[in-house]
């Protein structure tokens, strides 16, 4: 459990470490544990997604989705909890007609071939709406994703309690690859491995 966890010694994750210990647990440990840095600084996606995310704060800032039951926005939020361990920016929080919130993120991407969301950003999603939940105090139900490259096309992500325990149960085995400096399995997946940064030192 967190609070098992040293919080003053135990960082506070994004969303983004969060998917990279999916994809592999050894990145908590090289980035936690043995505090090696990926340099994804020069990676075109992150630049650009950086980019994207920097104009969408100075564009259509007061352009408000009737259609979805938007009544007020935020752009370019920065959610933090100690509570959760959690921290991170939002690209829109989302007030609604019903009283409650919704976390939007944009991907530089196009959407899934089956017309769904990626699970990826499923997670994403709902990493967000336990932010959002602590931060403001408001139920959130649902969040969303706008896939840039797709015409900015909108996808509903569902939220709930079974969702928010399988994130809970994500963070707690992060925290205890942390608490424990222990070097975790590789991912089964040798096709992550190819285009991983830290392929030429994971043993």
């Amino acid at each position: 459990m967190i609070t098992e966890v040293d919080i003053n010694s135990t960082p506070m994750l994004t969303p983004t470490e969060v998917l990279e210990h999916i994809w592999c647990p050894r990145f908590t440990w090289f980035m936690n544990v043995q505090h090696i840095p990926q340099h994804e600084e020069s990676r075109y996606k992150v630049l650009k997604g950086r980019e994207i995310h920097a104009r969408r704060e100075t564009e259509n800032k007061t352009y408000l989705r009737r259609k979805i039951g938007v009544i007020d926005k935020q752009i370019g939020v920065y959610l933090a909890s100690p509570q959760l361990r959690l921290r991170g920016i939002v690209d829109e929080v989302l007030w609604l007609r019903d009283g409650s919130l919704a976390p939007l993120d944009y991907k530089y991407t196009v959407p899934n071939e089956r017309d769904i969301v990626f699970k990826t950003h499923q997670i994403q999603i709902r990493i967000y709406a336990l932010l959002v939940e602590v931060v403001y105090g408001k139920k959130v139900n649902k969040g969303f994703v706008a896939y840039i490259r797709g015409k900015y096309k909108l996808y509903e992500v569902p939220v709930n309690s079974e969702h928010q325990e399988e994130i809970q149960l994500i963070l707690d085995e992060i925290f205890a690859t942390i608490q424990s400096e222990r070097l975790p399995k590789r991912t089964t997946q040798k096709t992550h491995c190819i285009d991983c940064c830290y392929r030429n030192i994971c043993v």
